[in-house]
């Protein structure tokens, strides 16, 4: 049974639990968010006598005002091997560390977050719901403690039915870890190479849930887009210590205009005193509207009991990749992925970051506004679990997700003693519990296990307990270990630029592409008939100020010069990208094509950095924003030419490959040019291109160089017929020479 997977002291919900209910819903919803107070201990068993600080919930520590000392600063085991490896910690020092999960710089343990509420008139049962909050919490309700739950990135569920005072002002305090340091040893706070700050706090909604008789503990709506119909599974608990029958009661509405459109025939359900019990009914949807990116539309289905009721959205669609094809398959039909990556607990460091998460405008711009204007349907959320706003947000706007969880091992051998902090049992409740948490989001399109991992006992014992869970049947990515099934894909981070920037020497050149066909080389990648998701690629990280990072110092002198500007070096960046993304789409190699990274930490001395200038504005790098927007339109062009010189007047004939990722027919004209500085064309040829669905051409067309020498863009440009004003370009910089 689904419950066996979880701790006795929580109480399972779906992720929909806190959306508007209707006026003649039975459970009341008391959200907790807001002003806390907030201060800090050593001591886990004292807590402190007064309180002068504030915070916000959901937030970080690092907003409390005023500020703490030192928040935050923690360096995890991984880093300090990664700086051991670069010279930059001592070797002596990460060996005397032994099982420890790394190196507290701050002179606390635990932060406790304080707040009063008033709580409704008298239910049966109260329940707590913090849905996130890292490094682990024990809850105390009016003095008394209502339990503990340690996973940083999964909802908890704690029974407040004993403690609060119903109708009247109670005191509700949480104890957070403020640290990793303070986690039992078997519990699992993430892993990350790069990252070099570890900040606390409650960073997702907190809530008191009141309700009588039986509650409705768990609701999946699985679509079955071949019949029409959605599949609710409503595990129902009873807290009551008498048997109860209740009638459970289940109608499907559109989720915006509210309009019912089906229903489930009502059933009588008998549970003994404390006995949990799973009913799953399908229900028809007549003439399914079908959820995308390109048409997010969705439902609700309403479940509710004799004394509780929930409400829980989702949307038509299922998602699938196919081994024979090596294809991505959207509601039956093919679809390729184009997007980015975003890497929240790494923004979370990020000095920038403040409350930014959860403001709204922000995060519709991040995930809504740019995304269209990127031509991006997908991201991939790597390396750490993100507030559920972001998913219902991503549902709202049309977003395909790559889910992934905190964990990135590299290749260490199991041996190593991070495995120590990985127990399998430990990571079967988690995985459980996010699976949980995240089931019922339509763009949730692929479960990731982990990054850059062999990790065996992810592949061999922890998927094999959680995947059946999932009642949608979505795909699991598993990173360098083996696909958990026969059509699950495998991820690719082919970085071409990785030993030129740690040599400082040239080892790769974009002229290298010309003779490629669409794959890194075969030691970069791995060797699969899989589906391939390439959701790292570049190695071309700049800061937020035209810096390079700590992993491209060497690369840019070489690249433009050691005196180049910051300019310079973002131009540089842009065109780079731009011509790696054409190539990745141009071959079908891969399934989805997704750059790194959108948005990550900007930090002095930092390893990566995203795309913005300003962050809190949301401002792209406007080459970036060129280049790459161009890159990744859905009528994809890629110029298969880098040479840098060309002589006055040489001819060259040169392939244009294409293609459509929409499934309609395009056509238009092909034009190839070369345009001087001043945007004059000096010599230019064309020809007409037929695209069909989701197609792809190639075309080899002859022109030659200008008879003036000078810089010049060689650009080709695919102009629609349906509509010339978007005609998407793929440009080479070339110096004539006489």
């Amino acid at each position: 049974m689904l419950g066996k997977l979880y701790r006795s002291n929580v109480f399972l919900s779906a992720a929909g639990l806190l959306l508007a209910l209707t006026a003649s819903a039975q459970r009341v919803t008391v959200s907790l968010n807001g002003n806390w107070q907030i201060e800090d201990s050593i001591s886990a068993d004292i807590a402190p006598a007064s309180f002068t600080h504030h915070v916000p919930v959901p937030g970080l520590a690092h907003s409390a005002t005023p500020a703490f000392k030192d928040v935050d600063q923690f360096q995890s085991k991984q880093l300090l091997l990664n700086l051991t490896g670069r010279g930059s910690f001592s070797k002596a020092e990460f060996d005397a560390l032994g099982d420890a999960r790394g190196i507290s710089r701050q002179n606390r343990n635990y932060f406790w977050y304080r707040r009063t509420f008033r709580a409704p008139e008298r239910h049966a049962t109260a329940m707590l719901k913090v849905s996130k909050a890292q490094f682990g919490i024990t809850v105390f309700l009016n003095g008394q403690k209502l339990g503990d739950h340690f996973p940083c990135f999964t909802a908890a569920y704690f029974d407040a039915s004993h403690a609060i005072h119903w109708g009247g002002e109670n005191q509700l305090t949480i104890r957070v870890g403020a640290h990793p340091g303070v986690l039992p040893p078997k519990s699992f706070y993430g892993s990350d190479f790069e990252k070099s700050r570890w900040t606390p706090g409650i960073y997702d909604d907190v809530s008191l849930l009141a309700f009588d008789g039986v509650g409705v503990s768990v609701v999946q709506a699985a679509p079955r887009i071949e019949t029409s119909e959605v599949l609710v599974q409503t595990e129902l608990h009873n807290y009551s210590t008498q048997p109860q029958t209740t009638t459970l009661a289940q109608r499907v509405s559109e989720w915006k205009t509210g309009r019912q459109v089906a229903a489930a025939a009502s059933l009588a359900v008998s549970l003994a005193a404390g006995e949990t019990r799973t009913v799953q009914q399908a229900i028809t949807v007549p003439k399914a509207h079908h959820w995308s990116p390109e048409d997010p539309f969705l439902y609700r289905v309403e479940t509710s009991t004799t004394g509780d009721s929930t409400s829980t959205r989702f949307g038509m669609r299922e998602f699938v990749f196919d081994t024979v094809t090596q294809r991505a398959y959207l509601n039956g039909k093919p679809y390729f992925m184009r997007g980015s990556n975003i890497a929240l607990h790494r923004f979370f460091e990020d000095p920038e970051s403040g409350t930014l998460p959860w403001n709204d405008d922000w995060l519709r711009k991040l995930l809504g506004e740019i995304p269209k204007q990127m031509h991006w349907n997908s991201f991939r959320f790597t390396i750490g679990p993100v507030p559920e706003r972001w998913l219902e947000t991503a549902d709202e706007q049309g977003l395909l997700i790559q889910n992934e969880y905190m964990v990135w091992m590299g290749d260490l051998p199991v041996t190593h003693p991070e495995y120590k902090f990985s127990d399998p049992d430990e990571m079967i409740v988690e995985y459980g519990e996010w699976m949980r948490d995240n089931w019922n989001h339509p763009s949730v399109a692929i479960w990731d296990a982990s990054n850059e991992s062999l990790f065996p006992a992810l592949a061999t014992t922890v998927l094999p307990a959680v995947k059946a869970l999932d009642l949608s049947h979505r795909p699991w990515e598993n990173s360098y270990d083996p696909p958990s099934d026969g059509n699950d894909p495998v991820e690719d981070h082919p970085y071409l630029w990785v030993d030129n920037a740690n040599s400082g020497e040239w080892k790769f050149r974009m002229s290298n592409l010309e003779a490629m066909q669409g794959l890194a080389p075969v030691e970069n990648t791995m060797k699969t008939g899989h589906a391939m998701i390439l959701n790292e690629y570049g190695w071309l990280w700049l800061n937020r100020d035209g810096s390079p990072t700590l992993l491209t110092d060497k690369l840019y002198p070489m690249l433009v010069g050691k005196d180049a500007s910051p300019g310079q070096r973002f131009a540089m960046q842009a065109y780079l990208l731009a011509g790696e993304t054409e190539f990745w789409r141009a071959y079908r190699r891969y399934a989805a094509v997704l750059h790194f990274a959108y948005l990550t930490a900007g930090l002095p001395g930092g390893f990566t950095s995203d795309n913005f200038t300003n962050v809190k504005t949301l401002t792209l790098e406007p080459h970036f924003a060129d280049y790459l927007g161009q890159a990744f339109k859905p009528l994809g062009v890629y110029l298969n030419f880098f040479h840098s010189t060309l002589m006055v007047g040489e001819k060259k004939i040169l392939t244009v490959m294409m293609v459509n990722d929409e499934a309609r027919f395009n056509s238009g004209t092909l034009v190839l040019e070369y345009v001087d500085e001043h945007g004059a064309t000096a010599t230019h040829t064309e020809e007409a291109f037929h695209m069909q669905p989701l197609g792809a051409e190639s075309y080899n067309l002859t022109i030659n160089a200008p008879t003036l020498p000078g810089k010049y863009t060689l650009q080709a440009k695919a102009i629609p017929v349906d509509d010339p004003t978007d005609a998407t370009l793929s440009r080479r910089w070339v110096t004539i020479t006489p």
